[in-house]
């Protein structure tokens, strides 16, 4: 019987984090003068995250993976006067191949492509914020106990088409546990 998965996705992003007029460089030659909003660790708004994701194995030692996800701000508090944002729209798609005939370690490589809309509002930077990156992404994970695995996944853009100036990571990392009940 063939091994196949699909599952979907959803979420919330709450108005956390600092954000607006208030908030400030706290050094170099810009201090005191307010950050641009799509630098701010927050944005005001309340997010909807919607995606799908699945899995399929395609041979005895090897399987995919595909994911998408969409999110979008339904809702943007304004609670001094000028607080006016609201993120852009972002459209993610990912898949990835995974050999699995070394239960002990499991290396993959994905290709990930991020798609952002322009901010929008009195703050936004709408020249500066639209923009396609896509990303090759070599990973290994390894059973580190019965049930605990560790893994790492390196980013490296291989194409960008971003308007404006903008600044993106010439390489990004992530490590981690999982541990499965």
């Amino acid at each position: 019987m063939p091994n196949h998965n699909l599952g979907l996705q959803f979420g919330v992003k709450l108005p956390t984090g600092h954000y607006g007029t208030a908030v400030n460089f706290d050094n170099g030659p810009n201090t005191g003068s307010p950050l641009d909003a799509s630098l701010q660790a927050g944005t005001g708004s309340t997010d909807v995250i919607l995606g799908a994701y699945y899995y399929q194995a395609v041979s005895q030692d090897f399987d995919m993976f595909a994911n998408v996800q969409f999110q979008s701000a339904v809702a943007h508090k304004q609670d001094q006067p000028g607080n006016d944002f609201r993120p852009g729209n972002s459209e993610t798609f990912g898949i990835g191949l995974r050999y699995e005939a070394h239960p002990n370690w499991i290396p993959q490589v994905q290709l990930n492509v991020y798609h952002k809309s322009p901010d929008q509002g009195a703050l936004a930077d709408t020249t500066d914020t639209v923009g396609t990156v896509a990303y090759i992404s070599p990973g290994l994970t390894v059973q580190v106990l019965h049930k605990l695995h560790a893994y790492s996944v390196i980013q490296v853009p291989i194409y960008s088409n971003l308007d404006g100036y903008q600044l993106f990571p010439h390489w990004t990392a992530t490590v981690g546990l999982s541990y499965s009940l």
